[in-house]
């Protein structure tokens, strides 16, 4: 299969889904996205453009998550899903978002913007959908600032042992059946479980990243390692006194935790 097939059939899936896509990953997640997501914003580090990519949007929720908490940034957000990009729209405009949040139809291998255009970009849930990954991930290196950071939420398999085998069944077994009760289309829900099993491992794609050039790589386990939160800058923070800085300068987008 080429990787052009790849893409037409996950656009193909996500846009049978579109009005059920919130719902769904509220229902199948047990609310645990909302907590992900919150974790994704907090670490967020704003400090001169002030401005937010996030790419594989969805329906908005990331971009919508990091305005409401960081009052005084923008946030983009990119899909290459028509229909995903018109129910956040909806969303946007019900929560009188529209200044500061604007969806747009977006390819993550040619994103459209300038070089060094945004403090940060993110990636949640959709790293994994993408056939070239070091394509993707180097635009996103492209388009944030030196001293830019770049955020990469993604559904990921536990360490091997007992949880890994009950979250398997889950993935593999209950999922797609419950997915039935709810959408005309369970092959997405199929190829959801396949996507995640198949995904690298934390420390083979901490390897892919460094092999970019991204630096000071660090992978959060989320969720007992159902989900893992992967933080990268695209320069090296030298120091602790450079660290302090770029901390003081995000502080001032940043809620007291």
């Amino acid at each position: 299969m080429t990787q052009t097939q790849k893409i037409r059939i996950v656009k193909d899936i996500f846009s049978s889904i579109t009005d059920k896509y919130d719902f769904l990953n509220r229902f199948l997640s047990l609310r645990q996205d909302i907590a992900w997501r919150d974790k994704t914003v907090k670490e967020m580090r704003f400090f001169k453009s002030y401005k937010l990519l996030d790419m594989a949007t969805g329906t908005g929720d990331l971009a919508i998550d990091a305005v409401k908490m960081y009052p005084n940034i923008e946030a983009t957000g990119l899909d290459f899903v028509h229909e995903m990009v018109s129910y956040g729209n909806k969303k946007i405009i019900k929560q009188n978002l529209e200044d500061r949040v604007k969806l747009k139809w977006g390819d993550a291998l040619d994103i459209y913007y300038e070089d060094n255009t945004f403090d940060v970009a993110a990636i949640a849930f959709g790293i994994r959908n993408i056939p070239d990954k070091v394509k993707a991930l180097n635009e996103l290196k492209r388009v944030v600032l030196v001293k830019g950071q770049i955020l990469i939420l993604e559904l990921t398999t536990p360490d091997p042992g007992f949880f890994r085998n009950i979250y398997s069944f889950y993935l593999n077994g209950l999922l797609p059946k419950i997915s039935r009760l709810f959408t005309t289309n369970p092959a997405a829900y199929e190829y959801l479980a396949d996507s995640i099993m198949n995904f690298p491992t934390r420390s083979e794609f901490i390897s892919l990243l460094s092999s970019i050039g991204f630096k000071n790589i660090k992978a959060i386990p989320l969720s007992l390692g159902i989900c893992t939160l992967y933080i990268a800058y695209k320069w090296v923070l030298k120091n602790c006194l450079s660290e302090y800085l770029l901390e003081c300068c995000g502080s001032k987008n940043r809620i007291k935790e």
